[in-house]
Formats: structure tokens, sequence, C-alpha cells
């Protein structure tokens, strides 16, 4: 079984940054996928960003050019540096990890953006 623990979420005025990180361990054979999701109050789960085995990244139209996801595979490890936030992104960002023979998602971690 996997699992993942998430950090980095908080409250932050627009304009600021914050880094989500989000570890996997336990039963890991390859991972495939690392993505973000957010879910804000009354509105549906939306990816955020994806990053592959082979480091290719995709993004959401509203985040492109402001947030970066990266991956550390020798820690089983993605990351999201989000910049110039606005109030818009405040949700809960979630962590999903695709891997052979499972799909993992996060606790969730609350990100607030102040105006």
């Amino acid at each position: 079984q996997v699992q993942l623990v998430e950090s980095g979420g908080g409250s932050v005025q627009a304009g600021g940054s914050l880094r989500l990180s989000c570890a996997a361990s336990g039963r890991i054979f390859s991972i495939n996928i690392m993505a973000w999701y957010r879910q804000a109050p009354g509105k549906q789960r939306e990816l955020v960003a994806v990053i592959n085995s082979g480091g290719v990244t995709k993004y959401a139209d509203s985040v492109k050019g402001r947030f970066t996801i990266s991956r550390n595979n020798a820690k089983n490890t993605v990351y999201l540096q989000m910049n110039s936030l606005k109030p818009e992104d405040t949700a809960v960002y979630y962590c999903n990890v695709i891997a052979t023979l499972s799909n993992t998602w996060g606790q969730g971690t609350q990100v607030t953006v102040s105006s």
C-alpha cells in the first residue's frame, strides 16, 4: 500500500508564493504519473499540474506561467511551486500518484490566498 504525505499549504497574500510537497512511501513499484489537483468550495476537483516519469509536464491554463511542478524520483516526491498567487487559487490541494498497481490520493492541504 502506498501512503502520501503532503505539506506546505498555508495562508498567503495575493502575489505571494507557496511550495507544496508530497512524499510517497510504502509498497511503491514504478511511479508513472504524479499530479496536483485542487478543489475550491462548491466546485469540482480540477487538475492543476501533472508530470510523468519522463519529466513531461502539463498545466491548467489558469496556472500556466505561475506554477511549476517538479519531482525527485529518488525521494518519490513531487513538488508544486506556486508563485504570483491569486485569491482564486484558494482551495484544498491534493496530490495524486499513479504507480504500477496503485492510484493514491493525499489527504489534502489547504491553500488560502487573501486579497
